[in-house]
């Protein structure tokens, strides 16, 4: 091909890590961002499987395991903060060998400066318009500036502008529940540890990377589909407060915090479920093409992981449908984790909780927990690993 430009829409994890690769592959890459900078905020995700060997071969997954947050253990907690068990963290989440778990914001730095010497980054701009033609893509950006690109990558996360564009309108599939993440005062004085409270279709977590550092809170609730606008921060902080007023643990002080939180975050815990990634020259990446639920854990992973198999296919025979073909069974084994973790996130009922606490509280006395875990814990571990790179 003559024409050697990408542009990539998208800043967080799958853009810089595509432009990493196709760098490497002799492209010219330009990643536009409508945020002004690079965004610092986010919340701890994991990295496994396929997605650790996709960090070594980048040479990052150094930088990224110093920048691990280190979490020490979990602790469920009745109403009133009394403790039922705790329990190391890395035995309750599964995390083992080389897998890690990194803050969002810090995994996003890592990405951007291993690029931003051979990569166009347009902050505070984005895509306004696409034509797709015979020999590249028009793009006109909302800047007014128009250019032309062998391909546009969509990178640009669960409720992808460029999807919309290039795939129309495209339902979310809503698995039950809602998610609220942002900061407060670490007044518990955590220090890498996460608390978690549950009640019936409430879950209440936070954590903190430091006893002097804000805690990071999240609240679930189960809930079907809300009529809500996405823009709309002070509707959702409403539908949380809704949610958990008067509730246990210290959700009154929690939301009396989340008032005045400059990092708030409120979604649907849903999955982007697509049967096809690329329309012409324009191609999604990561969440706009195949967010799994927030419960898998897997984001993150899958958006490493895809960012290396196309940088791989993009311009070589087969192109996206090589990249789709083999990246679709690895992401449906994903979603289908994804799906079952989204049910067991939130237990309908004080049942479901009382074994659940039972099953914590005699964790920690059983010789062989370790195996117990990885039985439980054997479909994530599957999935992380379900492609060969």
């Amino acid at each position: 091909m003559t024409n050697r430009e990408v542009l990539i829409s998208g800043a967080g994890v799958a853009g810089p890590a595509l432009a990493f690769w196709l760098v490497r592959a002799g492209w010219r890459v330009t990643v536009v961002e409508w945020a002004p900078e690079l965004r610092a905020e986010g919340y701890k995700v994991d990295v496994r499987g396929a997605a650790t060997t996709v960090l070594q071969r980048m040479g990052l997954h150094g930088a990224a395991r110093e920048r691990d947050t280190g979490m020490r253990r979990i602790t469920y907690v009745k109403r009133d903060g009394r403790p039922i068990a705790s329990l190391p963290a890395d035995l309750l989440m599964g995390r083992r060998g080389d897998d890690l778990e990194i803050m969002r914001g810090d995994l996003g730095r890592i990405l951007f400066d291993a690029t931003a010497d051979d990569v166009d980054y347009r902050f505070g701009d984005a895509i306004a318009g696409l034509a797709d033609g015979p020999d590249g893509v028009e793009v006109t950006f909302s800047s007014g500036a128009r250019a032309e690109f062998a391909f546009v990558v969509g990178a640009d996360g669960l409720h992808s502008a460029t999807r919309r564009r290039v795939l129309g309108e495209t339902p979310l599939s809503h698995l039950g529940a809602y998610i609220s993440i942002f900061s407060v005062p670490n007044d518990l004085g955590i220090d890498h540890e996460e608390i978690m409270y549950t009640e019936p279709g409430r879950l209440i977590f936070a954590y903190a990377m430091g006893a002097g550092e804000p805690a990071k809170v999240g609240m679930t609730f189960a809930a079907g589909p809300l009529d809500h606008d996405r823009r709309d921060v002070a509707g959702q902080k409403d539908l949380v407060r809704a949610a958990f007023a008067g509730r246990g643990w210290r959700s009154d002080a929690f939301l009396a915090a989340m008032d005045t939180s400059a990092d708030f975050y409120f979604d649907s815990v849903s999955q982007v479920e697509l049967p096809t990634w690329s329309a012409g020259r324009v191609i999604l990446l990561g969440d706009a093409a195949h967010c799994p639920s927030p419960a898998s854990g897997q984001g993150t992973s899958i958006a490493l992981t895809g960012a290396y198999v196309l940088g791989r296919h993009l311009g070589a025979p087969g192109g996206p449908a090589a990249y789709e073909a083999a990246m679709r069974p690895y992401v449906e084994k994903n979603m289908a984790f994804g799906r079952k973790m989204a049910r067991d996130m939130v237990p309908g009922s004080r049942l479901a909780i009382a074994f659940r606490n039972y099953g914590m509280r005699t964790l920690r006395f059983h010789p062989r927990k370790e195996q117990m875990i990885d039985r439980v814990l054997a479909p994530m571990h599957e999935a992380a690993g379900a492609i060969v790179i």
